[in-house]
């Protein structure tokens, strides 16, 4: 899929991962060019006219809001009558003293406009006994395809995660585990024969979710998501049912940068707590002398809690918690 084009320089326009766009003309504030809500601000408080479907207009307008300013915490609301109960349900907005506001930490959480397809959300638990004699909930089917996209107004460009397909991707993964850089850390160097039994061996394993990301759908990263309480982290810290780990490698050079980083991490944590809300903590465990990625995880919020020794490497424990990431996430 080709990604939706992204604005020219100047143009302030915001663009949905459907390919719809976000504008403003004076106090409207318009989709593909069609007013969807009139707005005028005084003393802190917008006064808002919904001129479309109230929950979705007023989403846009939190997007907007909270994607152009990211200082902005809340927004204060006059919707000139009573507040539709919808909005209130969805958790979009709030009553405050009997006044409506929508809160950056409760509307990055609203999954609509950026994840896609399925989610482990409201997958029923079941405990079962992992061969470790962990007891950890039955994990759902894996999804298939994009399962996030969002447009990052910082890099004028789309950052997207879709789950990786062997055939597709065997042999840029086989590139990039090649790569001297990469090997240093990951030590997984092999022909095409090896990499595809790690790669199926991981497509068979409930514990992981293997990812590619792009860049405006030009893949350069991948990633292993795994749920922690099945994994070798467990023992090392008071894991929960739901905490998530990630395994992270950039293949591209192009694409290395902190302000890359910062765009393709910040999509990675967004996406594995919108996929599911029982997730209350990501996990990490770089070599604990990778400074630079050590640095770029405490960038995003997470917290160095210990070092420990895994067979192969000395480790930091690195540890990003729901609440932490939705109070400070930057999602431009």
């Amino acid at each position: 899929m080709s990604p939706p084009r992204s604005p020219t320089p100047g143009n302030p326009e915001l663009p949905l991962p459907d390919g719809r766009r976000l504008s403003i003309e004076g106090s409207l504030l318009l989709l593909d060019g069609a007013p969807l809500l009139r707005l005028e601000g005084a003393d802190g408080t917008l006064h808002c006219q919904p001129l479309a479907e109230p929950e979705f207009a007023l989403q846009a307008l939190a997007y907007w809001r909270f994607s152009r300013d990211p200082d902005c915490q809340r927004l204060a609301l006059d919707l000139s009558g009573a507040v539709p109960e919808a909005l209130l349900e969805s958790g979009l907005v709030r009553l405050e003293d009997g006044a409506p506001v929508i809160e950056r930490a409760a509307f990055w959480q609203l999954p609509g406009l950026w994840q896609r397809g399925r989610r482990s959300a409201g997958y029923p638990e079941q405990m079962c006994l992992h061969a470790s004699g962990r007891r950890h909930p039955r994990r759902p089917p894996k999804p298939r395809g994009e399962v996030y996209r969002r447009f990052d107004a910082r890099l004028g460009a789309w950052v997207a995660l879709r789950s990786l397909d062997i055939e597709t991707d065997l042999a840029r993964f086989n590139r990039w585990q090649n790569h001297p850089r990469v090997a240093a850390f990951w030590q997984e160097e092999g022909d095409l024969a090896q990499h595809r039994r790690y790669l199926e061996a991981l497509a068979a394993d409930p514990r992981v979710l293997t990812l590619i990301g792009a860049f405006d759908d030009e893949p350069f990263a991948y990633y292993e998501a795994y749920w922690a309480k099945e994994d070798r982290i467990a023992p090392f810290y008071a894991v929960d049912d739901y905490d998530r780990g990630i395994h992270m490698l950039v293949g591209e050079d192009r694409h290395r940068g902190p302000h890359k980083v910062a765009a393709w991490l910040g999509a990675l944590a967004h996406y594995l707590f919108l996929d599911e809300p029982r997730t209350r903590r990501l996990v990490c465990e770089p070599r604990a002398d990778n400074a630079r990625m050590i640095q770029h995880l405490q960038a995003l919020g997470f917290a160095r809690l210990k070092e420990f020794d895994f067979p192969h490497k000395r480790a930091a424990l690195m540890v990003l918690e729901r609440e932490a990431f939705f109070a400070r996430c930057r999602l431009a």
